[in-house]
């Protein structure tokens, strides 16, 4: 296994923020020369980065035999836009070393949790934005995702909304920028497609969040896989033992997303 931290730090950077890429040795042996990339972004509320949703999540899928990495980006009291500059810097990164990893650079997806989700969210709306591009000194394509994948993700800073997330993200900016960052309105053309997942029960992101998000893909177009489980706690993560730190966190049924997930990606990415 590759097992490498990548530097892909900005200026407003926190101590804690890490990034680690796990991959696949290349072998003559095996019919495989580029294998797709799955970045995992831990949920946290723009608080903290939760382990649960880290390398535990990323090991899943590369035992299905894609690279992975794991994102723990800077929190609270960082502020927007610090952890999306370190998503789009990873994403960056992986297409830069395709070649020296074997990775398929037309093949890089993102996976967020909660607010993790928020943040792939963003980038896949923003990745085309001027400022953005400039930030990093890199074309929008770089940066672009091929698909995304969302776990209960935050979305709305309107009703239904985890404000706290937004409060996080924002600081002092929460009134004037929340509005900017509600997902749900600013998809656009540019969106990959996507894969979604929530459960009816979850009380800290309400569903809404995804009907609202799932709702706009659909206006805009977009192709988008929606699963709706009807048990499950916020924070399941897996659903499994692996990751379950409290029994409300223990929902067998949800793991089957794992699959799904893999099963939508070997089919459209």
């Amino acid at each position: 296994m590759i097992n490498v931290e990548i530097n892909v730090r900005n200026a407003d950077s926190a101590d804690s923020f890490r990034a680690v890429f796990y991959g696949h040795e290349y072998s003559d042996s095996l019919p495989i020369d580029k294998r797709p990339a799955v970045i995992v972004v831990p949920g946290g509320g723009y608080e903290h980065v939760s382990v649960r949703e880290g390398e535990i999540v990323a090991m899943q899928f590369f035992a299905r035999g894609y690279h992975a990495a794991v994102l723990n980006y800077s929190c609270a009291p960082a502020r927007y836009p610090t952890a999306l500059l370190e998503l789009a810097a990873l994403v960056r990164a992986i297409r830069e070393r395709s070649e020296e990893w074997h990775v398929d650079p037309a093949n890089v997806i993102t996976l967020g949790f909660s607010a993790g989700g928020h943040l792939v969210g963003c980038l896949s709306s923003f990745w085309h934005d001027e400022w953005l591009g400039r930030e990093l000194d890199c074309a929008p394509e770089a940066i672009r995702p091929n698909g995304q994948i969302l776990c209960y993700p935050v979305i709305t800073s309107g009703e239904g909304g985890h404000q706290g997330s937004f409060m996080n993200l924002l600081g002092v900016e929460y009134e004037r920028k929340k509005d900017e960052l509600s997902l749900e309105t600013k998809v656009n053309p540019g969106v990959p497609r996507s894969f979604v997942w929530h459960t009816f029960e979850d009380g800290s992101v309400p569903v809404r969040n995804s009907l609202l998000y799932v709702s706009a893909l659909a206006d805009a177009g977009i192709p988008v896989e929606y699963h709706l489980y009807e048990h499950g706690a916020h924070g399941a993560s897996t659903g499994r033992w692996i990751s379950a730190k409290e029994p409300k966190q223990l929902v067998p049924e949800i793991s089957s997303w794992v699959s799904l997930a893999h099963d939508w990606i070997e089919r459209n990415i």
